[in-house]
């Protein structure tokens, strides 16, 4: 019974399982698989069998009827086992089966590219003041930088600003910050900026107008004194005039930018412009007790100031003389960190200074200070150290017509770097032409200190050439000037005499030059002689001899200024400052061509002394006449050649400057000989025949005619001589 039993639990259990499989398999694979498990359950007799064994055998060992698998635990392991059994199978069904997949293609097509059309502004606006500063240091800030720059840098290159150690042994001092914005572009040790070397201007009116534009920017600042000092020589009465009457308009347009409540004056309280009024000549006068804001005061000052005669004009050390008696405004001490004012010192002159000696004291004095200079002055000659000045006596009573005076208004630069060599043996003949700057000593002191030297000539003019009768009076005279575009290049080197030497000897050519530049006068041949009459050998030849003395006691001269100049050529190729290049290509050019010149003109003798052949025999006279063709020694047409290399090099390398304009001068002279012939009528002219058989009767002689009514000419105005200018 049992047996029958358990039997029928199975096989319910089978019957169980079966369905359970039939729904949770798919229909494709439901038939096969209940199948086969109908055919393992339908095997009764051996399932049947192998129980009842089992039975058996375990009621044998352990007396129990039933066996341990029979009941609920068989029950559950089947199950499992047919479950597991299941699982694996779905689970590899998938990896068996290879289902049809689709096969997709994706294609792209690029949109097509449109053409934008980029609107232009039709309207913008720009700042015409120039911007102090640039990219993100400028007012627009990184806008600015972003709008230029290409790439976006990982770190800006901003530049930082840097306080300028001021302190000195007598006290705190401050740098002025107006001066920072004014017109420089160095650092110096106690000055933050360098100052303009020069500024070509036509007038003093001119100048002063700039100048009211300089006091507005110190105002901005602080409140501000301007110490006016002028020169007291004679000469100085017109521009004197001139600046006295261009007061009022002065004041009057910084009075006019008050009352419109500019913050250069909101920002400061009572009187925030004080000026005074010195004059300098051999002495230094106080023309105000004190500072003053009163205009008509300051030009009555300015009509008071006396002529000084002396011909002595100590301009620096007035200037130091001021800076050290109005110094108190520039303190600053623990109660005030700020000066009290900004000190602007302006002088007018027309010359370079009789005390140039101490113009390194007033300059480092004025740096510590920060005392910006500024001078309306006039050019300097170049390389030359004085001029002529046309003088017009400026009282009525006297006669009118110009005197001509010497007056000491350059060099341009520390030590001359023009040589003494003139273009024909008269002096005379020297030509005097603009440098480009003012006087060394004063455009240095301005440049070092922040300020302007403005360089004042009433014949400015850059496209032709200025002749004597017009120049102005009071004023000197200079054939030619040139652009202060163009000459801004050359600047000179504005350094102490010991940087300047050190400089120079860093190179043989700069230095060769300048020891060029210091010997004396030489002049070429003076009125050689070129024209020679055979009337007899000895004659002839005679003649021949005594002209060529006159290039014989020139020539060793020459050969001296050749030599030293010939230093400097192997260094010549090493030089990369305009200035020393057109200096000296200018100056051994121009040696070259004069030694040619005078060299060819002894051999063109010498060989005529050796015998000349006429081509027409009645010829007797032999002419020289100037050639480019040497055709006496070959070494003199390869110095020739050589002469025209180094000028033409000046006049292509550095045009509209006055190394260029001499070196045309130069080139437009041949440099050697050539002999023409010519006839000329020795004989005496003849005399009329005497016959005495003829009596000639002499004519009457004319009378008496009758004397002129007598006439009252106005008596001359008196002559003085001009005054030492």
């Amino acid at each position: 019974m049992s047996t029958f039993v358990t039997h029928a639990r199975l096989q319910t259990r089978a019957s169980d399982q079966v369905e359970l499989l039939r729904r949770s398999i798919p229909d494709k694979i439901k038939l096969g698989t209940v199948a086969s498990w109908q055919r393992v359950t339908s095997k009764e007799p051996f399932a049947v069998t192998a129980i009842d064994g089992l039975r058996t055998w375990w009621q044998r060992r352990t007396g129990d009827e039933e066996l341990p698998i029979e009941g609920d635990a068989s029950a559950f392991l089947i199950s499992l086992v047919v479950h597991l059994t299941l699982l694996v199978t779905l689970g590899l069904i998938p990896a068996m089966i290879k289902p049809d997949r689709p096969t997709l293609h994706v294609s792209i097509t690029p949109p097509e590219a449109k053409e934008v059309e980029l609107a232009l502004p039709e309207e913008f606006t720009f700042s015409s003041l120039p911007a102090a500063k640039a990219g993100a240091n400028s007012y627009s800030g990184e806008a600015m930088a972003l709008s230029l720059a290409p790439v976006l840098a990982e770190v800006a290159d901003v530049p930082q600003h840097v306080e300028i150690d001021t302190r000195v042994d007598v006290g705190r001092i401050e740098v002025n910050n107006a001066i920072e914005l004014a017109t420089g572009t160095h650092y110096a040790d106690n000055v933050a900026v360098k100052g303009a070397a020069g500024e070509g201007i036509t007038g003093a009116e001119g100048a002063i107008d700039r100048l009211t534009h300089e006091i507005l920017l110190s105002l901005e600042e602080r409140k501000t004194l301007v110490v006016w000092l002028f020169d007291g020589t004679a000469s100085l009465i017109p521009q004197r005039q001139a600046i006295r009457d261009r007061f009022e308009r002065i004041y009057q347009e910084l009075g006019i930018i008050e009352a419109t409540a500019n913050p250069a004056f909101a920002k400061h309280e009572n009187k925030p412009l004080l000026s005074s009024v010195l004059a300098f000549g051999s002495a230094t006068h106080l023309m105000t007790k004190k500072p003053t804001d009163n205009v008509a005061e300051l030009k009555q000052a300015v009509s008071d100031i006396p002529n000084d005669d002396s011909g002595t004009e100590n301009v620096f050390a007035a200037i130091h003389d001021i800076a050290r008696r109005f110094a108190e405004y520039r303190y600053t001490t623990a109660n005030r960190p700020e000066p009290e004012r900004n000190v602007m010192i302006i002088v007018i002159t027309d010359e370079a200074g009789s005390d140039q000696q101490r113009a390194e004291e007033a300059l480092k004095f004025c740096r510590r200070m920060a005392m910006p200079v500024y001078v309306v002055g006039v050019p300097a000659p170049f390389g030359r150290r004085e001029t002529m000045m046309k003088w017009v006596d400026p009282d009525p009573q006297y006669n009118q017509s110009p005197q001509w005076g010497v007056v000491e208004q350059g060099p341009e630069s520390l030590l001359p770097e023009r040589i003494n060599l003139s273009y024909s043996g008269s002096q005379d003949d020297e030509e005097l032409i603009d440098s480009g700057f003012g006087p060394y000593a004063l455009t240095r002191l301005c440049y070092e200190t922040g300020g302007i030297f403005f360089a004042v000539h009433p014949n400015r003019n850059v496209t032709r050439d200025v002749t004597r009768r017009e120049t102005e009076p009071y004023s000197a005279h200079l054939s030619r000037f040139f652009d202060p575009e163009v000459m801004r290049k050359y600047r000179p080197d504005y350094v102490s005499l010991g940087e300047y030497e050190k400089r120079a000897r860093q190179n043989k050519a700069r230095w060769s030059l300048i020891q060029a530049a210091n010997q004396q006068q030489l002049g070429q041949m003076e009125s050689p002689t070129l024209r020679f009459v055979k009337s007899e050998e000895g004659a002839f030849a005679a003649a021949l001899t005594t002209a060529q003395q006159k290039a014989a006691a020139l020539e060793p001269r020459i050969e001296s200024l050749f030599k030293l100049l010939e230093q400097g050529e192997a260094d010549r190729g090493k030089e990369t400052v305009l200035r020393w290049q057109a200096g000296f290509d200018l100056a051994i050019g121009r040696v070259l061509a004069v030694k040619v010149r005078t060299e060819t003109y002894n051999a063109m003798l010498a060989a005529a002394k050796r015998g000349l052949k006429p081509k027409d025999p009645k010829n007797n006279t032999w002419v020289l006449d100037p050639s480019d063709q040497v055709s006496v020694g070959s070494q003199f047409a390869k110095q020739a050649e050589k002469a025209k290399t180094y000028l033409t090099r000046v006049v292509s390398e550095h045009p509209g400057t006055p190394w260029a304009h001499l070196a045309e001068r130069e080139l437009a002279n041949p440099l050697s000989w050539q002999w023409k012939e010519e006839f000329t009528d020795l004989t005496p002219p003849a005399r009329p025949a005497a016959n005495a058989n003829v009596v000639v009767n002499p004519p009457p002689p004319p009378r008496p005619a009758p004397p002129p009514m007598p006439v009252v000419l106005p008596r001359p105005a008196p002559t003085r001589p001009p005054p030492k200018l």
